[in-house]
C-alpha cells in the first residue's frame, strides 16, 4: 500500500493573548510539521508578519493594544497570506467585520484544536488540485485569469488578489455563465469538509466585484435563490 501524500506544512504565525490556549495550538500545528512562532499583542502581530512572512496567521479577535480587526487590516497592506480569525463569540457582526477587514476563514472559540490544525492545513494544500503541464489563462470579457503564475489582470492591469478571492475568482471563470451555489463554491475553495455560515461567500465576493470593478463587458452577477455566475455583458 503506497503512502499517503506529505501534508502540507508551511509558516503559522499564532496571534492570542490568552497564553496557554496560544501555547496549546502552537504545540499542536508543530507536532504537525508546521513552523510555528507565538505573539500576544496587535502591534506585535503585525511586525511579527512583516519580519516573518508567514504562510498563515491564527490571529484572535480580542488583542491588547490593537484588535485583531486593525491587526488583519495592517497586515493586508503588506501581505497576502491566509488568516484564519478566532472570535471568542458567535457574534455575525464581529465574523463579517473580520472577513470584511480580509480575514479568509474563521473559527469561533470555544474550538477544536485538531479543527483548527485542520483548517490551516486545508488553506496551505490550495490550489487542490494539480494544474496541467501548461497551466491555462481564462479570459472572460476583460478579466485575465493566470492559473500558473496565480495573476489576474483586468484589461491588461494586474488586480491584487487575496489567495482566497483569486480561489474564487478561478472557480467561477471555470464554468462562466454558470450560476454556482454558495456551497459549490465552498467546496471549491475551502474545501468540502468546510462548516459554517455560508454568507461567507457573499464577503468575498463583494471585496472581489470591487477590486474587478474596472473590468470591461464582464461582472460576477448575482443569481437570486442559488449563488453567483461570472457573467460577459
Amino acid at each position: 500500500m503506497s503512502p499517503g501524500p506529505e501534508p502540507a506544512t508551511g509558516r503559522v504565525l499564532v496571534v492570542d493573548d490568552e497564553k496557554p490556549l496560544a501555547r496549546m495550538v502552537a504545540a499542536y500545528l508543530a507536532r504537525a510539521g508546521h513552523d510555528v512562532a507565538v505573539v500576544h499583542t496587535g502591534p506585535e502581530a503585525v511586525e511579527a508578519a512583516r519580519l516573518r512572512a508567514p504562510d498563515v496567521v491564527v490571529l484572535d479577535l480580542g488583542l491588547p493594544g490593537l484588535d485583531g480587526i486593525e491587526v488583519c487590516r495592517r497586515v493586508r497592506r503588506f501581505s497576502s497570506c491566509y488568516v484564519l480569525m478566532l472570535t471568542a463569540r458567535g457574534d455575525e457582526d464581529d465574523v463579517l467585520a473580520g472577513l470584511d477587514a480580509g480575514a479568509d476563514d474563521y473559527v469561533v472559540k470555544p474550538f477544536s484544536v485538531r479543527e483548527l490544525v485542520a483548517r490551516v492545513a486545508a488553506v496551505l494544500r490550495r490550489p487542490r488540485t494539480a494544474l496541467p503541464a501548461a497551466a491555462p489563462v481564462r479570459t472572460v470579457g476583460g478579466v485575465v485569469v493566470d492559473l500558473g503564475a496565480r495573476e489576474a489582470r483586468v484589461d491588461g492591469t494586474p488586480v491584487a488578489l487575496t489567495p482566497t478571492e483569486f480561489d474564487l475568482l478561478a472557480a467561477l471563470t471555470a464554468e462562466p455563465h454558470r450560476a454556482l451555489s454558495r456551497r459549490h463554491l465552498i467546496d471549491a475553495v475551502w474545501g468540502p469538509s468546510w462548516v459554517g455560515d455560508e454568507r461567507l461567500v457573499d464577503v468575498h465576493i463583494a471585496h472581489l466585484r470591487r477590486k474587478l470593478g474596472g473590468a470591461p463587458a464582464a461582472v460576477v452577477e448575482t443569481v437570486r435563490g442559488i449563488g453567483y455566475r461570472m457573467a460577459v455583458r
